[in-house]
Formats: C-alpha cells, structure tokens, sequence
C-alpha cells in the first residue's frame, strides 16, 4: 500500500522548487511515480519487476549515448 509517508523527490531534481521533479513510492509489489507539482494528479503505478526492467533499459540506453 503507498501511503503519504512512502513519497520521495528524485535524486535528480535540480534545486528550488524542483520544477522538473518526479517523486516515487515503494510497496513490496509496485512502485508508484507522480508529478511533484500535481501530486493529487493522477499517480503511474507499476508492478515492482516491471519498473525495475525499466531503468534498467535506461541506464543501458544511458551508457550506449554516453559511449
């Protein structure tokens, strides 16, 4: 279940009010994604491996267009 306490801005977000920020939440099953500025938006929620695969591609695809 996520609840408000599993809410985490991404590493990634540049400073102030984190205009380009995503925050992520975590449950032993799935791992939910939302927009920082909206938060009582809608919410993209994954199964745990399917969200794993995921960066996992992008960190692969990362490292091919750093190369």
């Amino acid at each position: 279940m996520i609840t408000p306490e599993n809410w985490r801005k991404s590493s990634y977000s540049g400073g102030g009010d984190g205009n380009d920020c995503v925050e992520i939440a975590n449950s032993p099953t799935h791992v939910a994604v939302r927009d920082t500025k909206a938060p009582a938006r809608a919410t993209l929620t994954f199964p745990a491996g399917a969200f794993s695969a995921f960066l996992d591609a992008l960190k692969s695809a990362r490292t091919r267009t750093v190369a």
